[in-house]
């Protein structure tokens, strides 16, 4: 069994349908939603404003390579284009696998460059830390510690004070 935090973005067309796209897509595998956010464009800022939530999954036999290909799915059940020239910009959908845990509750690690767990950014992003402060108040990031340090004390607390809370744009698990 592995459990797994995937973060949730989307700022292209229907930014809310996409992210519950992926809920749907990943269906009874999920365990909590957070809420979500509106969070302005990390890294390419030439873009529009993304919605942005975080998912607690858990499944009885996925790997960790199982949550990519799941994720990817999900994307492109969200007519998800990758832009080669634009790394971090505009998508109908991104779903990041964030960080993954085996049957004995350890961290998975891998350096593999197509799936680096943890995520090697999460750190640094307050649109992955606040929504998954949410579903875990007090959850690690493995490798870097609490996420509510990291939130306002790390690299990503100047980022945290442009989170603003969509409390009236809900996701629901069909779980």
């Amino acid at each position: 069994m592995t459990r797994a935090v995937l973060s949730l973005g989307s700022n292209l067309g229907d930014r809310l349908e996409h992210l519950r796209t992926a809920v749907a897509t990943l269906g009874d595998a999920v365990l909590v939603l957070s809420g979500v956010y509106e969070t302005p464009p990390w890294g390419d800022t030439d873009q529009p404003a993304y919605l942005n939530a975080v998912v607690l999954v858990q499944d009885e036999s996925a790997t960790p390579r199982d949550w990519l290909d799941r994720a990817r799915d999900a994307e492109r059940a969200a007519g998800r284009v990758r832009d080669p020239q634009r790394r971090f910009g505009p998508r109908t959908l991104d779903v990041d696998v964030i960080a993954v845990w085996g049957d004995d509750d350890e961290p998975v690690l891998s350096d593999d460059p197509e799936l680096t767990l943890p995520h090697p950014r999460a750190h640094l992003r307050a649109f992955v830390l606040r929504p998954w402060i949410d579903i875990q108040p007090y959850g690690r990031l493995p490798g870097h510690g609490w996420l509510t340090d990291l939130l306002t004390t790390g690299p990503a607390a100047d980022e945290a004070l442009e989170l603003r809370p969509r409390p009236e744009l809900a996701l629901e698990s069909t779980a």
